[in-house]
């Protein structure tokens, strides 16, 4: 038989006969039905069910039913040209038909397929596509990746499919199922509507694949809205069309209609497949519906599904997404057989959460097995390491995956290049940047984003832009990261060009692209620029959540204007914008900046409303609040019921201590906590050491000082050097501040003769004071303060001639003395008392008061100290001058305003004068009184004729 097709093969060729597709004549009758002309320009036939009508099947298309013993496909290899191809798929259509094996004939489709294909003739690839379906529904996935590979169009197959249905072709559901399918990958919408409509005509619609088919088709290309509208007019729902219906609802991120609709699926006794089960137990993670995923875990049991490992492995998700690590834990012991993924699942749920002793040990206990660790395992520790914040171990992991043998993949340099930005170590960030360049991970947008980010943080913008500009496919993350550091670099006219250049190129800015110029304006100062950018923010749609507020707050603390910060949070609750940890962080550090106890007060009691008080940061911004605001010793008990103390909570006690001067209980509390194992940083001996200057501790301070590099190898700042200036000038080592600063390994800046000028000050050193004032009008020549001090000194000693040529100097540089202010908080009203600007309303009776108050310590041994007076006027004078000093007046208010024996908290801008901190000893004993007030450099608590500083500011 098969010698015979080939001498039939042979002589069609010699008769240049080419039959095919194209080349067959129009007419074929096949069980008395005609077909129309191929070529026919008549209108299309409307799809409907017809008697006479030709199926697709059954049409020249459709190849003979051969024998299974037929070997035609040995014989093809004298095929040479698309003519050869035509002319022998036109002889197989002429066969006779009989039974053979659909297995030969769907082989046969395949291969005359790939020939057509390799030939260039795809509309005559498509046709036998088309036949081929009704014998193997699967030939389509892999013919469009055949035919993509040829470098055929996908719509051509769609174009194909348009002009034989106009033809008056019919197909079957498998065909239009197909379609549909194809339809989805191209994501073509309204070719899917049209075959929709023809199947409702054909009554075809009520086909459950059919059903499928247009469901998944929807929920890409129309939304899930339609494909539940699909699904809900499905008058049979068989366990298939369950199952789809769901996924395409958590495709979409539809949790709580996914499961719902699992629910129902239940209800109707359908069945889950495994996939199912695997994504209704994530929507339960994500949702964090433990209930629900228990339910789902009862399911699963039930059906005596627990051998699937990948839902086994979806139960641990579940379990530790709902923060029930001993769930997890429970049912990971119980299962019978593990593979790497159930390890990985246990090993990154522990992870996830900062249990890294716990998931080391399953780690140890995984290898013990005889299972070897894959990429995911260690990107799961990584991933830990990074959320614990032990950013070291995070790069030697690193290294120990790639000395076993493993290729860091995207995830693991991402975890690596937020490693290296904690830590600094731009270094190391350039060399994994080659390694992304030469394994192909730039294409990652999340290691480009990464990228971008180290470079930013190592203030090389420009390579930022390098990678953002060679980055492909770039999504609105790597648009927002640049954005982000051309704000965060304070390159606003940068930052807008690109907001531009953005919309542009359609890609529609998001809430993170607005909240990243806020931050940015706002972290400059540029409070009114950040508040347009919310206005426009508003315009485009968004609505300004916690974080945009939180970055006003937050900015405007960390640029002083403290009261706007206040406001902000005003604005931001009255939005009804509910706050975070971090904008009540922001929000206690702008109380402690301005000693707003009251409204500190408010915030604790806003924190315990809202569940924040266990917050490790609050607690610590608690403590700094309330040191700073005066009340040591609520901030004492707040420390107290601190569990597992983090470094900064010690840290803000210590400097808590230090601010008041008790010098003895930080280092107190240093030793403690030593003891619990915590090793001390820069910052804690920043507050030993000003805890030690403000107590005049001066052999602990060198103690301290020197064990920094020689017991835990940390190198000294600057603002360590300042303090031990600080230290030895205010103790009188003048001359060993002096030989301190000389032999210092870093050049000394304007705090540092800042230190010494204000010690020359205490002790009337006049030819070091020059020396200071030298060095500090070179560093800081617009400074009107060190002008001022140097005066004030001048004048001290009776140089009045050096004093004036000083404000001379002050007049021709054009600058002024600085404003020196004292403010009161009383029911929740402020009041000012400045010796610039408008006095207050109530003047006349503040004085009149002082009058009375000076009268009566008088008699009790004050005697006011004129040499506080830097004017060349009488002795009588000078008295009346003292007696408008601002913090004299704050405290004489707070006496008038407040009854019953409430502290009097006062706050001043500079450092308080010898003659008003003895008036202040004298009152609080003569009125019994406490008096709190805060200087420019630390708090001064008066009780009973006594000060906390013991005489050392």
């Amino acid at each position: 038989m098969a010698s015979s097709i080939i001498s039939q093969y042979h002589s069609l060729k010699d008769n240049h006969n080419p039959l095919s597709l194209h080349h067959l004549d129009p007419y074929y009758v096949h069980n008395n039905t005609q077909i129309l002309r191929s070529h026919s320009s008549s209108t299309s036939i409307s799809v409907g069910v017809l008697d006479k009508k030709p199926h697709f099947s059954d049409t020249l298309f459709a190849p003979p039913n051969l024998s299974p013993c037929f070997h035609f496909l040995d014989e093809l290899c004298e095929i040479r040209d698309l003519n050869s191809v035509r002319e022998l798929h036109a002889q197989m259509l002429k066969m006779p038909r009989n039974k053979g094996g659909s297995s030969t004939l769907a082989t046969i489709d395949e291969t005359v397929m790939r020939y057509y294909l390799e030939f260039d003739d795809f509309v005559s690839a498509i046709k036998v596509f088309f036949v081929g379906l009704s014998r193997n529904y699967l030939l389509w996935n892999s013919f469009l990746e055949k035919f993509g590979s040829f470098g055929g169009d996908p719509y051509e197959i769609l174009a194909v499919f348009g002009e034989l249905h106009k033809k008056g072709v019919e197909f079957d559901s498998i065909a239009f199922t197909v379609v549909l399918k194809i339809c989805l990958v191209l994501m073509d919408l309204k070719v899917g509507l049209e075959i929709h409509a023809c199947l409702i005509k054909r009554g075809f619609h009520f086909d459950v694949h059919l059903c499928c088919a247009l469901i998944n088709l929807y929920e890409k290309c129309w939304g899930v809205d339609r494909a539940y509208q699909v699904f809900d007019e499905a008058p049979q729902k068989e366990d298939f069309l369950w199952n789809t219906i769901i996924m395409a609802s958590l495709r979409s991120e539809k949790w709580f209609d996914g499961l719902e609709l699992f629910r129902g699926m239940q209800l109707s006794s359908a069945k889950a497949t495994g996939g199912t089960i695997v994504k209704v137990l994530q929507a339960c993670g994500k949702l964090r519906a433990l209930n629900e995923g228990k339910q789902i875990h009862g399911y699963v049991l039930r059906r005596g599904l627990v051998s699937n490992m990948s839902i086994s492995n979806s139960i641990i998700s579940m379990y530790s997404k709902n923060h029930s690590l001993k769930m997890a834990r429970t049912f990971f012991d119980s299962m019978e057989d593990y593979n790497l993924s159930s390890w990985n699942s246990i090993i990154s749920c522990y992870a996830g959460y900062g249990n890294l002793e716990d998931a080391l040990d399953i780690f140890q206990e995984m290898e013990a097995s005889g299972i070897k660790p894959d990429i995911i395992t260690w990107n799961s520790l990584m991933s830990g390491l990074l959320l614990q914040g032990s950013y070291k171990a995070v790069l030697a992991n690193f290294r120990s995956l790639q000395v076993e043998g493993l290729k860091p993949d995207s995830g693991s340099v991402t975890s690596a290049l937020q490693a290296i930005i904690e830590l600094g170590i731009f270094n190391l960030g350039k060399e994994i940047h080659g390694y992304i360049l030469r394994n192909k991970l730039d294409h990652d947008v999340y290691v480009c984003t990464s990228l971008m980010d180290m470079y930013i943080k190592n203030d090389e913008l420009h390579k930022a832009q390098k990678v953002f500009h060679r980055t492909k496919n770039k999504n609105i993350c790597a648009w927002n990261s640049l954005i982000s550091g051309y704000s965060f670099k304070g390159q606003f006219s940068d930052a807008e060009e690109l907001l531009n250049q953005m919309e542009k190129e359609s890609i529609k800015p998001d809430i993170v692209t607005w909240n990243s110029l806020i931050s940015g304006y706002s972290m400059h100062g540029r409070s009114e620029e950040a508040m347009d950018v919310i206005n426009r923010m508003k315009s485009s749609g968004f609505s300004p959540n916690v974080v945009s507020w939180t970055a006003m707050v937050s900015g405007s603390s960390r640029n002083k204007n403290h009261m706007d910060s206040i406001r902000f949070f005003g604005q931001m609750q009255a939005q009804n914008v509910r706050p975070n940890s971090t904008t009540i962080c922001s929000l206690l550090r702008a109380c402690s900046g301005q000693s707003l106890l009251k409204k500190g007060e408010e915030i604790h009691c806003l924190c315990i409303r809202h569940g924040f008080i266990e917050d490790m940061y609050i607690a610590t911004a608690l403590i700094d609040m309330y040191s700073k605001a005066g009340k040591l010793k609520v901030a004492c008990e707040i420390f107290g019921r601190i569990e597992g103390k983090t470094l900064p909570c010690w840290n803000c006690m210590m400097m808590g201590y230090a601010i008041h001067g008790h010098g003895e209980e930080v280092i107190f509390l240093f030793n403690k906590m030593l003891k619990t194992g915590i090793i001390p940083d820069s910052i804690t001996f920043t507050a030993l050491l000003s805890g030690c200057k403000n107590s005049g501790r001066i052999n602990d301070g060198w103690k301290y000082f020197d064990s920094m590099s020689t017991d835990y190898n940390i190198v000294p700042t600057i603002e360590h050097y300042s303090c031990m200036v600080d230290l030895l000038g205010k103790s009188g080592f003048l001359d060993e501040a002096l030989h301190f600063i000389q032999t210092m390994p870093v050049n000394p800046d304007a705090s540092i003769w800042g230190a010494l000028l204000a010690s020359c000050r205490i002790h009337k050193n006049i030819m070091l004071a020059e020396t200071a004032s030298r060095n500090l009008f070179k560093l800081e020549p617009y400074n009107s303060a060190n002008y001022v001090i140097m005066m004030n000194i001048y004048s001290a000693l009776g140089k009045w001639d050096d004093a004036q040529r000083l404000r001379d100097t002050m007049v021709a540089a054009g600058l002024k003395s600085p404003g020196v202010w004292s403010w009161i908080q009383v029911n929740q009203t402020t009041h000012v008392f400045s010796t610039e600007g408008k006095s207050h309303q109530e003047e006349g009776e503040i004085y009149f008061e002082l009058y009375q108050l000076v009268s009566k310590v008088k008699k009790l041994g004050y005697v006011p100290d004129i040499s506080c007076v830097y004017q060349n006027i009488d002795n009588n004078e000078k008295e009346k001058v003292l007696l408008s000093h601002t913090e004299k007046l704050a405290i004489t208010y707070g006496l008038m305003k407040t009854k019953g024996g409430s502290p009097i908290r006062v706050v001043k801008n500079t450092r308080i004068c010898q003659d008003c901190h003895t008036l202040a000893k004298y009152i609080s004993s003569a009125e019994n009184r406490e008096i709190l007030l805060r200087d420019g450099g630390r708090f001064h608590h008066f009780v009973n004729g006594k000060c906390s500083c013991n005489g050392c500011w």
